[in-house]
């Protein structure tokens, strides 16, 4: 199963649009939002996306009544961090941050030492990664936002492998 994993968008249309388009050509089964969508607006223009939706929220994400309600519109699913899932038989944990940039890589990898998840997805830092800590794939996938360090990625997850690229938009 091949995943694409967002964070950190940030009402950054053009590079949404980017997104979108990168993950339909790789012809991903599900899109996961590591949050701060920040608007609602940002949900109807990943409505155009050929997968489905789950994802969390940001610390920076406002009014979740309303995200909530455009999400369910769009068939998508939003929930408080973190949030588990099963996916092609692997336990995937994900969630935004905790804290600061240093806060939240300490909790990531105190999770995957732990154990219990094969692979754990998280934002907030605007950094990507692709690391294996303890038996789990971490993967920050970066800023959809491209503003903030100056790089707009994304990320693809192959579950089956349990490999992920960065992919630069």
């Amino acid at each position: 199963m091949l995943v694409g994993v967002i964070s950190d968008t940030h009402d950054n249309l053009e590079r949404v649009d980017r997104a979108v388009r990168v993950l339909n050509e790789r012809g991903v089964e599900l899109v996961i939002h590591c949050g701060d969508y920040v608007a609602p607006f940002v949900l109807k223009r990943l409505g155009a996306l050929k997968a489905k939706l789950v994802g969390v929220f940001g610390n920076n994400d406002g009014d979740k009544v309303l995200l909530l309600r455009v999400a369910r519109e769009l068939g998508f699913e939003l929930h408080g961090q973190p949030h588990e899932l099963e996916l092609a038989g692997r336990r995937v944990l994900v969630l935004h941050g905790v804290g600061d940039g240093r806060m939240t890589r300490a909790v990531v990898r105190a999770l995957a030492e732990r154990g219990g998840y094969d692979v754990i997805l998280y934002g907030h830092t605007h950094k990507s990664e692709v690391a294996r800590v303890g038996g789990a794939l971490v993967v920050n996938p970066g800023e959809v936002f491209g503003m903030l360090y100056g790089r707009s990625t994304l990320a693809l997850v192959d579950l089956e492998r349990a490999e992920a690229e960065i992919v630069e938009l």
